[in-house]
């Protein structure tokens, strides 16, 4: 078998847009039918849990098959996971369109997410292969802004397809976006790492204690975000009664925030340093996460609720570029198994967490109260850590 090419001269710009786009499993997983999930629950005559848990088993996927995926695309080189994972998303979300009840989608919608994990970790794995330090931190922040073109445009397509179509015809149009990857992936990826042996990487990355206190950040921010996506279509529908469209004009604009959090960081984390930048944007999160919760419990109503909301999404954009560039800085030569296990981690608590803070329905205390305690321990693990 012939040795794959290894990229050794990219533009980073055409690399992030690239990237960008093929790191968008997750979200066009979640927030493109995110406006439908009302809908869902009464179309499959379930329960507001369970149809919640459609996005859960979808991220166990994500983060299971990441564990996979991270460690052939070390072994195979990066493109043969890629195009495989991304072949058969395409595929799975047309079973998700033609599932008769709620288990066959939920087994659908896992298998979807094991196949869509490709994207995720094959995109930081490619990025640590092209960068590292501050320069892979920028790098990501580039990344970061293309793939949230994602959550911006996805929940205003979606709310706009539920006015004319049902989830089922959303799962289709998800396939379409799973063959137009598969084509980008295979014409515009360059192979950027080389088969090798199979080492023990698990294990040298498992014995790093600094690696380890990142694992456990990402877990617990995890936790809350993927509460705030879980939740927040019936927060701002049900409690704050804004109609779909309205809706996704909200999760858009908090997607914006994110990216000009994740430009600001990109242009102030040269002068500043990855671990300064990571530590205020982590902070902040916490912070913006307790005044939410304030707003929540002097019923202070949506707009007060909307600006520290906003602001935790401005300061998630600079954390997730400054941690990773952080955790895979002394990793290089096992890029593909430290991205599976930081992709893991921040999927780890959140399929469990996020339907079980909704059992008595999804709202407002419920939500801004779980992200508030897990932004602040993924904060206190970051000020209390090493500032090396």
């Amino acid at each position: 078998m012939s040795v794959p090419q290894v990229a050794t001269r990219v533009s980073p710009r055409r690399m992030a847009v690239v990237l960008g786009m093929l790191e968008i499993f997750g979200p066009i997983s979640m927030d493109l039918y995110l406006p439908a999930l009302p809908r869902l629950a009464t179309d499959l005559r379930t329960s507001e849990s369970l149809a919640q848990a459609t996005m859960s088993v979808c991220m166990l996927g994500l983060a299971f098959g990441q564990l996979v995926v991270g460690p052939l695309s070390d072994r195979l080189g990066r493109r043969r996971p890629l195009l495989a994972g991304v072949g058969l998303f395409a595929v799975l979300s047309l079973v998700c369109a033609v599932a008769p009840s709620i288990w066959l989608l939920l087994v659908a919608r896992f298998l979807q997410g094991l196949c869509g994990s490709a994207g995720i970790v094959i995109s930081l794995a490619v990025a640590r292969d092209l960068a590292h330090g501050v320069e892979l931190a920028r790098l990501l922040a580039l990344l970061t802004t293309v793939g949230a073109i994602a959550p911006i445009v996805a929940p205003v397509v979606g709310g706009q397809l539920a006015a004319v179509m049902d989830w089922r015809g959303i799962f289709v149009v998800l396939a379409g976006i799973g063959v137009a990857l598969f084509v980008l992936a295979l014409t515009c990826l360059p192979e950027s790492a080389p088969p090798k042996s199979a080492g023990r990487e698990f294990g040298v990355l498992l014995r790093d204690r600094l690696f380890l206190r990142f694992l456990f950040v990402n877990m617990f921010g995890g936790a809350a975000f993927f509460t705030y996506l879980a939740s927040v279509s019936f927060v701002l529908q049900n409690s704050y009664t804004l109609t779909p469209q309205w809706f996704s004009v909200c999760f858009a604009a908090n997607a914006v925030m994110a990216v000009l959090g994740a430009q600001l960081n990109r242009a102030l984390v040269r002068r500043l340093g990855l671990v300064r930048m990571y530590t205020v944007a982590t902070v902040t999160t916490a912070l913006a996460g307790t005044a939410m919760l304030v707003t929540v419990l002097f019923d202070a109503g949506l707009v007060a609720f909307l600006i520290p909301l906003a602001l935790l999404m401005f300061a998630t954009g600079g954390a997730q570029s400054n941690g990773s560039a952080l955790a895979l800085a002394d990793h290089g030569d096992r890029a593909g198994t430290a991205a599976a296990l930081l992709g893991t981690s921040l999927f780890a608590l959140g399929p469990v967490v996020a339907p079980l803070v909704s059992l008595g329905g999804a709202g407002p205390l419920s939500m801004s109260l779980t992200m508030t305690a897990g932004y602040g321990l993924a904060a206190a693990l970051v000020w209390g850590g090493p500032r090396r």
